[in-house]
């Protein structure tokens, strides 16, 4: 991993996960907005205060470049979001691209054996289940948890709205499962037998004994963890800081406990008010944390003074890292380059001589890309000159408005 444990980035998340190494994270669990049309400020006075987050989108809010960049790496994906501005409008289309880029390098930064655990609720759930489909396959979908809590208003006309929606996807067929139990439910009636060693059990019709003691694998609707009940944080919890969506921290140590193992990586990138990075340190565990606010910072150190005692160990970084897969030295790879785009401008698709070619990033360093083979291109002098300091995706949309393409 080309980042060290321990370490909140204050970055746009997206540049971010772009620098960080391929298959290096274990465990992604994260809480981004729901597209919920509201505009989220942490409660004035609380420790979180100056914490602050919009949740409403439109299509100016969405880099250009990203529209082009799923259309070009997952063009059925982009079809499936397209569709959701048809049905719910531009605003779902829109959060659902910023989501969409996100999460491929998600994919990306996840080991063969990873998780990942996407929070939302039923605002976009629908939606957001499509993307995990397309991005991790439907084949690695594994399970819907409904997380049913206690809080929360009681309309005249429908019925309460108590639960949230988190989606559990693996990386791959080889992945780490479930790994917690929780006790059985004993009744003292059906577990009416008592073994040489006090423990009670049942026996099923074939003679085979079930003790009491022996722990199930939880369902899928999260109510309760270890007889503590995992309800929203109300304004008395202990642990609350006045961040306006924080999650409590055994709903976090739960997720974590049962998809890693001590010292895995546990990453967040959407880690606001600093739950997953605290639980993953009660746990054992190395973690990185991204937000775009500075208060998340400030947050994680005072939560892990607080509540686990470490003093002065996070880390603050601002930059964007870079990866460490790199090739050594990208231009000596122009002959592999012309080679593999058959002597064609990767922009206007015309034909040049090897001279006249030049290796050029397709998503730029200034936005995370890196000297990785698979960010590298060969651009004529002109569509080079075109494209600046922007995107492969941007030179191709201002190719088109020339009508050199």
């Amino acid at each position: 991993m080309n980042v060290e444990s321990r370490t909140i980035f204050e970055n746009d998340n997206l540049f971010v996960l772009r620098g960080l190494d391929s298959e290096s994270v274990d465990l992604i669990y994260l809480d981004p907005p729901f597209n919920s049309n509201r505009n989220y400020e942490a409660t004035i006075g609380s420790e979180a205060a100056g914490a602050a987050f919009k949740d409403t989108w439109t299509l100016s809010d969405v880099d250009n470049a990203w529209h082009g960049e799923i259309a070009d790496r997952e063009p059925t994906l982009y079809q499936a979001i397209h569709a959701s501005k048809l049905t719910h409008g531009k605003s779902m289309k829109s959060y659902l691209i910023m989501m969409a880029v996100r999460l491929l390098e998600m994919k990306r930064v996840l080991k063969e054996t990873g998780s990942i655990y996407l929070h939302c609720d039923p605002t976009a759930s629908h939606y957001l289940k499509m993307l995990m489909d397309a991005v991790f396959s439907k084949d690695n979908f594994r399970n819907e948890i409904v997380w049913h809590y206690h809080m929360g208003a009681s309309p005249k006309k429908d019925f309460r709205k108590k639960h949230d929606i988190i989606f559990r996807y693996s990386k791959s067929d080889n992945y780490h499962g479930v790994s917690i139990t929780v006790p059985r439910r004993m009744d003292a009636k059906r577990f009416n037998k008592v073994d040489e060693e006090g423990r009670r059990y049942h026996v099923n019709g074939v003679g085979k004994r079930f003790y009491a003691d022996v722990g199930r694998t939880p369902d899928d609707v999260w109510t309760y963890c270890d007889d503590k009940k995992l309800t929203q944080l109300n304004s008395m919890a202990k642990e609350r800081v006045g961040y306006p969506t924080q999650k409590p921290l055994v709903l976090l140590e739960r997720i974590i406990n049962a998809s890693s193992n001590q010292g895995d990586i546990i990453l967040d990138p959407f880690c606001g008010c600093a739950t997953t990075c605290v639980a993953a340190e009660k746990l054992s565990r190395q973690w990185i944390g991204i937000d775009l606010s500075s208060k998340a910072i400030e947050l994680v150190r005072m939560r892990l003074e607080r509540e686990v005692g470490m003093l002065g160990e996070v880390i603050h970084r601002t930059d964007i890292p870079q990866r460490s897969e790199l090739l050594p030295n990208y231009r000596t790879h122009k002959h592999t380059l012309y080679g593999k785009q058959e002597g064609l401008c990767n922009g206007c698709g015309t034909q040049f001589p090897f001279r006249n070619m030049t290796v050029d990033h397709i998503v730029p360093q200034s936005h995370g890309g890196t000297d990785h083979g698979d960010n590298l291109q060969l651009l004529c002098g002109a569509c080079n000159s075109t494209k600046g300091t922007g995107t492969q995706a941007e030179l191709i949309v201002r190719l088109k408005e020339q009508g050199i393409i």
